[in-house]
């Protein structure tokens, strides 16, 4: 959906999927829409050769460890034994990704906290934070994405009396920068809210 998107909107994209099925389903939806951005099938890790290159964005959902397993292919990071393996390799899917940024530009992942096996929180969205710094981008902004209850209202009683976990109907948008926010500002160029055209960036970040 990012890739269709991106390219009614005019925008070039480039996507990387591990599957070659998700990518098949991808391109016929494309093309009964009428758009073709370009999609690789491959390991996100291998991203600098994969798709070489500078870009303006990076924008990614990924597992969250293994909540729900994609895949049985090699590179999956979904089926990792462990959640330090896990780690290891998301580290440097997102290392390699920022190597292709340009400077000054933003990224986004989407993230969510998972629990392990004894219930407690991995603190995945910190671990994100933390890949990124160390890699070289700052945690710019944040937002919380509120996703559909279904069937949660049902679901979170039976946890709630029996565990006391509370149900979780969010995800969190963290957004970092490379470089010099202000100069990613400026490149950015001018953005429309509620129908005005805004230009500049403030001195201070809100």
């Amino acid at each position: 959906m990012r890739g269709i998107v991106a390219a009614k909107l005019g925008l070039e994209y480039v996507g990387i999927e591990l599957r070659p099925e998700q990518v098949e389903a991808n391109r016929v939806q494309a093309e009964e829409i009428g758009v073709s951005p370009r999609w690789i099938v491959g390991n996100g890790r291998d991203a600098p050769s994969l798709a070489p290159g500078e870009y303006d964005l990076i924008f990614s959902c990924p597992p969250y460890y293994n909540l729900e397993v994609y895949s049985d292919l090699e590179g999956e990071l979904s089926a990792c034994k462990t959640y330090e393996e896990f780690l290891e390799q998301y580290r440097k899917i997102v290392a390699n990704a920022l190597s292709l940024l340009k400077r000054n530009r933003f990224a986004c992942f989407v993230v969510g906290d998972i629990r392990d096996e004894r219930g407690y929180y991995r603190n995945f969205v910190s671990d994100t934070i933390a890949a990124f710094q160390d890699a070289g981008a700052k945690l710019y902004n944040e937002a919380i994405l509120v996703t559909p209850a279904g069937s949660l209202p049902i679901r979170v009683g039976r946890q709630f009396s029996s565990a006391r976990k509370l149900g979780k109907t969010h995800q969190n948008v963290l957004i970092f920068v490379k470089g010099d926010w202000h100069k990613a500002v400026e490149d950015c160029g001018p953005v429309e809210v509620g129908g005005f055209e805004l230009e500049g960036a403030e001195d201070v970040p809100a």
